[in-house]
């Protein structure tokens, strides 16, 4: 299993999970001491220290994994980046950081993994990829100028990856999360509906995969109320989002 994103928060705690439960974990994200901490407290497993902006290290890596394990049974990429943004105060650098790490991180993760995918499907070795997004890709959110488009390429990104994908018996899952008690969402300035632990998290991105779920949302009290809202007009939609996030 390799964890892309698993210094912290979500990544971090499916990592733990899933060692707990039995499976060769690989850890990468930037932070190299945080990842060697997760390998030293969880025998077996392996940090990989890399940016996902850095394609070549996502290559190496893949190559490395795959010399050394036989192949990649589930990749997970739960890399990420947030900065609230409203229109007035954009920041072009801020927007681009957004797409460049939420969504162009895995376009980098892809073009390393594919090709390794796609041969195990040959050799009776089925994989699967999951992109961890958000319920802000859902729809226009205040404060999400930024970080919303970028979760919802990421979140079209794996629709269309499951239509290509499916045929090959490569499996493709989408998560989208609703607030969790990580190092991101602690910058936020109010109060977070429905805030579960990302263990709670990682709980249910389990439950979903074992469920053989395309798309795995939670928690669904808040979740399914999104989803609710998404099937508005754009008139009432933008009045009860004002109304509810006093915009």
């Amino acid at each position: 299993m390799w964890l892309v994103g698993a210094s912290s928060g979500i990544g971090q705690a499916l990592a733990h999970s899933l060692h707990v439960a039995g499976a060769r974990v690989v850890v990468s994200a930037r932070q190299a001491e945080l990842l060697q901490v997760f390998a030293s407290e969880h025998p077996g497993s392996v940090a990989m220290p890399l940016d996902v902006l850095d394609a070549p290290a996502l290559q190496q890596a893949c190559r490395s994994i795959v010399q050394s394990h036989g192949r990649i049974d589930l990749t997970i990429y739960c890399a990420g980046y947030y900065q609230a943004m409203r229109a007035q105060q954009f920041s072009l650098v801020e927007a681009k950081r957004h797409i460049d790490v939420n969504y162009g991180g895995a376009l980098n993760l892809l073009d390393a993994l594919l090709p390794q995918l796609l041969l195990q499907t040959h050799q009776g070795c089925a994989g699967h990829i999951s992109l961890v997004s958000s319920v802000a890709g859902f729809r226009g959110l205040p404060k999400s100028l930024a970080y919303g488009p970028s979760k919802a390429a990421l979140s079209h990104l794996a629709e269309a990856l499951y239509l290509d994908l499916s045929g090959e018996g490569i499996g493709v899952s989408v998560i989208h999360p609703g607030f969790v008690e990580t190092p991101l969402t602690a910058q936020n300035d109010f109060k977070m509906p429905a805030l579960i632990s990302p263990e709670a998290a990682a709980a249910a991105i389990i439950k979903g995969w074992q469920q053989g779920k395309f798309e795995i949302h939670f928690p669904k009290r808040f979740t399914l109320w999104l989803k609710a809202l998404s099937l508005l007009g754009h008139g009432p939609y933008f009045a009860l989002i004002k109304k509810l996030t006093n915009s």
